[in-house]
């Protein structure tokens, strides 16, 4: 696992890595993935460095983020037809960037189960 100093999202939030961000907000960032599993897949982090849901010990700042995923929804298009908000957490969990971030999924039907 990858602490904040070589996080790679952490370097996308501070600037150091190149992203295409969608929106900005106090302490949050969305920016599209660069291995997109639906038509519109944004993630959404806290710029501040928690490796996974678990790490997180605020509940606002939780409550902040999905209504943040839920803003970048509306601004992507996605809110009338439907959208998907995932967090993997750890590795059986599917994570594989060690820092919190919310998948939007939208643009298609999305199918159930999803893995």
């Amino acid at each position: 696992m990858a602490g904040a100093a070589d996080c790679l999202f952490c370097k996308i939030a501070s600037g150091a890595i190149p992203a295409t961000v969608t929106k900005r907000a106090d302490g949050m960032l969305a920016f599209r993935d660069i291995n997109p599993q639906a038509p519109v897949h944004v993630l959404v982090i806290p710029t501040a460095h928690m490796a996974s849901l678990n790490d997180a010990k605020d509940d606002a700042l939780l409550g902040r983020l999905l209504a943040f995923a839920r803003e970048v929804a509306a601004a992507e298009g996605l809110a009338a037809d439907g959208y998907r908000v995932v967090v993997n957490t750890n590795a059986n969990g599917g994570q594989t960037v060690f820092h919190l971030h919310l998948h939007v999924l939208g643009g298609r039907a999305l199918r159930w189960p999803p893995g």
